[in-house]
C-alpha cells in the first residue's frame, strides 16, 4: 500500500537554512554543517522557517528513507546549536605515550614502544584537545567526531599481543547522547 509523506521539521530561529540544489546547509551559532540529499522520489523544500520533506506514493523503502533524512536534518540542527563531542582515554602501561596535535595531524609517539609516529589527519571542522590522559573531540556533524574518534581508536589498536595484558591505547568512553524528541 502507498501513501503520501509529508513530514516538517521546524528550524529554530538562532539557525538559518539554505538549500541549493541537493545540498542542504545549516549554519548556527556554534558552527556550519553541510549535507547532500540526492533522492528522486524524496524532495526537500524550505518554507519559511520549516523544513518540509514530501514523497509522493511511498513504499516501505521511501518511508524508512524519509526518515533517515530527518533523521540527518534534525543531528544537523542539534549539531550548529549544541556541538556533538566524543572523549576517549589514552591508556599507557608499558610504555609512556606521548599524545599529540600538530597542524592538522593527530600524533601518538612511543605506542609500544614504537621508533616511528603514527599519524592520523583532522577533519577542518572537528576540534581535537587534550588534557592530561583525556581527548576530546568536538565538532558540530555528529558523524565527523565519530568518525574522527574512530579513527583515533583504531589508530593505537593493537594486534599480535594479548589484549588482557597490553591494554594499551586510546578508547573510546563517552559518546554523545541520543536526543530523542
Amino acid at each position: 500500500m502507498k501513501i503520501n509523506l509529508d513530514e516538517r521539521i521546524t528550524v529554530p530561529e538562532t539557525v538559518s537554512v539554505n538549500l541549493n540544489g541537493n545540498e542542504l546547509s545549516v549554519k548556527g551559532p556554534k558552527g556550519e554543517d553541510k549535507r547532500v540529499f540526492a533522492n528522486p522520489k524524496v524532495s526537500i523544500s524550505i518554507e519559511g522557517s520549516e523544513i518540509t520533506l514530501k514523497v509522493t506514493a511511498a513504499s516501505k523503502r521511501e518511508k524508512r528513507l524519509s526518515s533517515t533524512f530527518m533523521a540527518h536534518i534534525k543531528n544537523m540542527l542539534r549539531g550548529v546549536q549544541t556541538p556533538f563531542e566524543y572523549k576517549l582515554k589514552i591508556c599507557s602501561g608499558h610504555f609512556p605515550m606521548n599524545v599529540s596535535v600538530s597542524g592538522n595531524n593527530f600524533v601518538v609517539k612511543n605506542f609500544l614502544g614504537e621508533k616511528h609516529p603514527r599519524i592520523v589527519g583532522i577533519d577542518s571542522s572537528t576540534k581535537v584537545k587534550i588534557t592530561g590522559t583525556e581527548v576530546s573531540i568536538i565538532s558540530p556533524s555528529r558523524e565527523l567526531a565519530g568518525m574522527m574518534a574512530g579513527r583515533i581508536e583504531q589508530l593505537c589498536r593493537i594486534t599480535n599481543r594479548d589484549r588482557r595484558i597490553f591494554q594499551d591505547g586510546i578508547y573510546i568512553v563517552k559518546k554523545p547522547s541520543r536526543h530523542t524528541e
